[in-house]
């Protein structure tokens, strides 16, 4: 029984390790298809969320417009992920949302600050 248990101990450390290493493998390809496939017009999302379109590129570095006239130029590597206009504007609106959600949000805990505040000088002037 124990001349069994050793080789099925590892067997059992091996799987996980070759499948974890082919899954790693996929993903690089991928990313290497990708980085070869970038090109003039391409929208993209770098590995910092910073939505652009590329507007130049070499054998390194990617030039992004960000904006209407600004610029970037990025390390190839940075990129994550194409992505189509609909996608960006979407998370571009998202993230909208959240920064307006915000003063809302500190203005509630204003209020209950200055209610507790209340409290403790209504407590004060009882005792």
């Amino acid at each position: 029984m124990d001349s069994l248990l050793f080789p099925l101990l590892i067997v059992l450390l091996a799987v996980p390790l070759f499948l974890q290493a082919r899954k790693q493998k996929r993903a690089v390809a991928e990313q290497q298809k990708l980085q070869n496939s970038l090109a003039t017009g391409d929208r993209v999302m770098t590995t910092s969320g910073v939505f652009g379109t590329i507007v130049d590129t070499a054998e390194d570095t990617i030039e992004l417009e960000i904006a209407a006239g600004v610029r970037t130029t990025w390390v190839r590597q940075a990129i994550r992920e194409k992505v189509n206009p609909e996608q960006a504007e979407d998370a571009t609106a998202d993230s909208t949302d959240v920064v307006d959600a915000e003063p809302a949000q500190v203005e509630e805990s204003k209020v209950e600050e200055s209610k507790t505040e209340e409290s403790k000088t209504e407590e004060s002037k009882a005792n």
